[in-house]
């Protein structure tokens, strides 16, 4: 047997034959699925060794959980090779040597006008998931206006939209490999940074290696290395001297592996990136992985992975995080700060946003007070959103955003705004949207000359926006509306802002 080979048990193959049979397949069927010859397929269920990539591969067609259908002394040698007590002397050599990198690279964060770096600690509050994507679920417009209230805080959480909220961390616990998707400016970042500097310390998984890559980093690097590559170049860096270390450490399950930002990947690195994450994910099955990409920004479905949503702040997490903000010697400062936000409804409904209270609490420090023209925020923190955001992490978006400006697409989202204000809605459907992103785009162009612009798909466009600035929000399927009340507002009513 092969040393990446698995076998299944007598019950396995069992399981396994009855699923094909649930699934109305033919094991010549199921072949002709995964895209391979009908010999591994074959070894499969007379329980011989097949490569452990088209093994799981096989029971995740049939939905079959491998772990349940493989036979126990199948197992790898290259995972019974190494002692205990070996893994767990390379787990804590790796550890020492990758621990500054890690602390440098994850324990602190500066966004927007900040001057210096501020440490994680002090300033991280914990984040909370939804565990259903809210642009799935399926409610009609006369349901969610039925419980919808404008006037109050947080309101697009409320009524019908309203779901439980489960911690972050323990969603991560839950499940070994999770996708967590988030509207821009969230905390997806944050948040993996930050179980990054948690394991880094021994707080969380003491027993594994923290490993964080920005795959728009690993996706744009020199020479196109796999993951496995890049790690392994990670590790060289940081001094681990060990022939193989990354690859005996994920092979043995002892990495906790956090790719951050699937979105900032460029179209032409797209697919590569993609097929990579796929085998590698497969192939180190034992270890944790977890992903972090924008809502609406991609379309393929990790099969492996459960899907989350980052939700929005709520009033304690904003609380919790002004008082941090301001610290001990500032406490007066952040009690008036949460009393101004009480006052101002609409201000204190963009503080559910992480970036944009970050945002209000650069302005109050600054000022120590919210008392000049509120249209003033909204517009840079507009700016924030379509612009500067992205541009400050030298992020560069293809495809449909090579043919919108940013100007443009403020333009476009004050339409749709005047347009949905003019009658009092807040939510509207996606094929009124694409009809009024018809009209704008035909609006630009007096003759024929640019087809390829006029073509464009509305749908893409949309998606195109909610990914790129979060100013549209997919409430339910097919439903959309703005982010915040107070932007459809201040969009409808100042045509010359953008």
């Amino acid at each position: 047997m092969t040393r990446r080979s698995l076998q299944a048990s007598a019950k396995g193959i069992s399981k396994a034959e009855a699923a094909l049979i649930r699934n109305s397949l033919t094991q010549q069927g199921l072949a002709g699925e995964l895209g391979i010859s009908r010999q591994p397929v074959t070894k499969f269920f007379q329980g011989k060794a097949v490569d452990r990539y088209i093994f799981v591969t096989i029971c995740e067609k049939l939905n079959l959980n491998w772990e349940e259908i493989v036979k126990p002394s199948s197992f790898p040698e290259e995972e019974q090779s190494a002692s205990i007590s070996q893994i767990q002397s390379l787990v804590h050599n790796v550890r020492e040597k990758v621990h500054d990198s890690i602390q440098r690279r994850c324990g602190v964060m500066r966004v927007l006008d900040m001057e210096q770096p501020i440490r994680l600690d002090t300033i991280y509050t914990h984040v909370n998931i939804w565990e259903r994507i809210t642009g799935r679920r399926r409610l009609d417009i006369a349901e969610i206006v039925r419980d919808f209230d404008p006037t109050k805080f947080n309101c697009f959480n409320l009524g019908s939209l309203e779901q439980p909220r489960l911690p972050a961390l323990e969603a991560v616990e839950r499940y070994d490999k999770l996708m967590i998707f988030g509207k821009p400016g969230t905390g997806k970042t944050i948040f993996l940074k930050w179980l990054a500097f948690l394991c880094n310390l021994g707080e969380y998984r003491g027993d594994r290696v923290p490993i964080f890559i920005a795959l728009k980093d690993f996706a744009q690097a020199k020479e196109q290395p796999t993951l496995l590559e890049y790690i392994t170049e990670q590790f060289e860096d940081c001094g681990v001297a060990v022939p193989n270390a990354g690859l005996t450490l994920l092979t043995q399950g002892k990495t906790i592996v956090l790719l951050d930002g699937l979105d900032q990947v460029r179209d032409a690195d797209y697919n590569r990136v993609l097929q990579d994450i796929c085998s590698f994910t497969t192939r180190f099955y034992a270890n944790s992985f977890v992903i972090t990409c924008r809502v609406a920004a991609q379309n393929y479905i990790f099969e492996q992975f459960t899907e989350v949503e980052i939700a929005d702040f709520d009033e304690q997490q904003i609380t919790e995080f002004v008082i941090k903000w301001f610290q001990d010697k500032e406490a007066i400062k952040a009690e008036y700060f949460l009393h101004k936000l009480r006052e101002n409804q609409s201000l204190k409904a963009l503080a559910t946003n992480p970036l944009l209270l970050t945002f209000l609490c650069l302005i109050f420090a600054a000022r120590a007070d919210f008392i000049f023209n509120t249209s003033a925020i909204y517009q840079e923190a507009l700016d924030i959103l379509l612009k500067q955001w992205d541009n400050q992490r030298h992020i560069q978006r293809d495809g449909i955003y090579q043919h919108i400006s940013v100007k443009q697409t403020g333009e476009l989202l004050s339409q749709i705004a005047r347009n949905s204000w003019s009658k009092g809605e807040y939510f509207f459907k996606k094929e009124a949207v694409e009809q009024q992103i018809q009209e704008y785009i035909y609006s630009l162009y007096d003759d024929n000359k640019n087809l390829d612009v006029l073509e464009i798909d509305s749908e893409a466009i949309i998606k195109f926006i909610q990914a790129q600035n979060g100013l549209l929000v997919e409430r339910t399927r097919g439903i959309y509306s703005f982010s915040h009340i107070s932007f459809q507002k201040y969009l409808a009513t100042n045509t010359n802002s953008l």
